[in-house]
């Protein structure tokens, strides 16, 4: 019986410390959610920005003229 008690000790202790990993993680998940939440909202405001600005002035490589050395 003593055995008996002991594998049960055994077996309440890794279920407490199993508890208390899932809390764990379960906090780290929820901090990791929040934080893709919040780079999707700076990719959305970058991708705002970038498609709001104005084309440059500078012609493109397949207008520029080759360098001289070519």
């Amino acid at each position: 019986m003593d055995q008996l008690e002991r594998r049960v000790e055994d077996l309440e202790m890794k279920l407490a410390f199993q508890e208390g990993t899932i809390e764990e993680l379960d906090q780290q998940v929820i901090k990791l959610n929040d934080l893709i939440i919040e780079q999707q909202q700076q990719v959305r405001v970058l991708i705002s920005k970038f498609q709001s600005v104005e084309p440059s002035n500078m012609a493109s490589q397949s207008e520029e003229a080759p360098p001289p050395h070519y």
